[in-house]
């Protein structure tokens, strides 16, 4: 599951961040699924008035058109969900799954067998073996998984992958670089952070080639939530992103992503 999007590995990892590192991996699937607009690569949009399902926590499962105003209080309720989630998931992980990092892997080979993707079949299994019934019943209410029989290859897959990319991942090489202490996009402060090139790194050599850019702008960086983070390269293929959105200002210019950004920004987390 590693992907352009995986350029992000800005926050720091400690067993102590790994439960905020869990739930940022989490809301993002989450939200991909349930976030009011969803942008294809091509820039259109999917979406529906009607699709509308009550789930046993109380929150609506909405997807509104992009004419419609965001809903603050859906967001809220949102959020209260992935925290919930998050709680009964991550304190059913295995000990060594919870305190995951980089050091951890490198100096335990059979630590990194289990836990580096491409995730093997025996670690996914373990994690579903132990999943809370309420966690599955809940997953199934909100249309997160559309059948039992798929619960490893379309939650818990993409879910581990993208904890265990985190954990693992070792310090960045930008980590000199100003660091902001908010997402440039929907400006929460409460979340780990990750960062985006603007000009993705595969796009490089096109770049130089037609002249869209000079050299010393290929490593510029923005700090995204992990959320915005997908978002934006949902947004349009690398090379519309290197050539016409290489600056947060310029991806505020899309109203989608400002749509985004205003109805994400009031997903938040309870105080622990």
């Amino acid at each position: 599951m590693q992907s352009e999007a995986d350029d992000e590995q800005g926050a720091d990892v400690t067993p102590s961040t790994n439960y905020e590192t869990f739930r940022e991996c989490l809301s993002e699937i989450v939200i991909q699924q349930l976030a009011p607009v969803t942008t294809t690569a091509k820039g259109r949009k999917r979406t529906s008035r009607t699709s509308r399902k009550k789930g046993a926590l109380g929150f609506d499962k909405v997807q509104q058109s992009p004419s419609d105003e965001p809903k603050t209080n859906d967001a809220e309720d949102l959020g209260d969900f992935i925290e919930y989630l998050a709680n009964e998931i991550f304190y059913t992980l295995p000990p060594e799954l919870q305190g995951l990092t980089y050091a951890s892997v490198r100096n335990d080979d059979a630590l990194a067998a289990a836990y580096t993707p491409p995730l093997p079949k025996s670690t996914l299994e373990k994690v579903a073996t132990f999943l809370p019934s309420t966690t599955i019943d809940s997953l199934s209410v909100y249309g997160l998984v559309a059948d039992p029989e798929e619960l490893q290859r379309a939650f818990i897959e993409p879910l581990l992958t993208s904890y265990t990319n985190a954990a693992t991942a070792p310090p960045p090489s930008v980590s000199t670089l100003n660091r902001a202490s908010a997402c440039e996009i929907c400006e929460r402060d409460w979340i780990p952070l990750t960062y985006h090139h603007l000009i993705p790194r595969s796009t490089h050599a096109r770049v130089l080639k037609r002249g869209w850019h000079e050299e010393w702008q290929l490593n510029s960086v923005a700090w995204l939530c992990r959320a915005c983070h997908s978002m934006v390269h949902r947004l349009e293929s690398n090379e519309e992103l290197a050539r016409n959105y290489y600056s947060v200002e310029r991806l505020l210019e899309r109203d989608e992503v400002r749509k985004f950004a205003t109805w994400v920004g009031g997903v938040r987390w309870k105080a622990r």
